[in-house]
């Protein structure tokens, strides 16, 4: 990695997890039809491997990222949810007070 994962922000780790996956889906979209090509191969397991190091990060700050994590803790309910952040959430609604 390129990046010191331990000063990024909270949003910047998200963003970072969420580029890598889709990073992911799209590559393994290629290999669908480009199976024998070792560069893509290669390629997908490094960012396989980066993102199963960032998402386990992630998760030992923050808490679960999907049901699957295991957790000795049901922390879902501690975090807000995207419309009690106090503003726009991702959708494009805002908060009414």
């Amino acid at each position: 990695m390129n990046e010191d994962i331990n000063n990024m922000s909270r949003e910047d780790l998200m963003y970072k997890i969420q580029g890598i996956n889709f990073s992911l889906i799209e590559l393994a979209l290629y290999l669908d039809t480009h199976p024998d090509d070792r560069r893509a191969i290669y390629f997908h397991n490094q960012k396989a491997n980066e993102l199963r190091m960032l998402t386990e990060y992630y998760q030992k700050l923050y808490g679960p990222l999907t049901i699957q994590y295991p957790c000795d803790k049901w922390r879902w309910l501690e975090q807000p949810w995207p419309w009690e952040k106090g503003g726009n959430c991702s959708c494009g609604c805002t908060k009414k007070s």
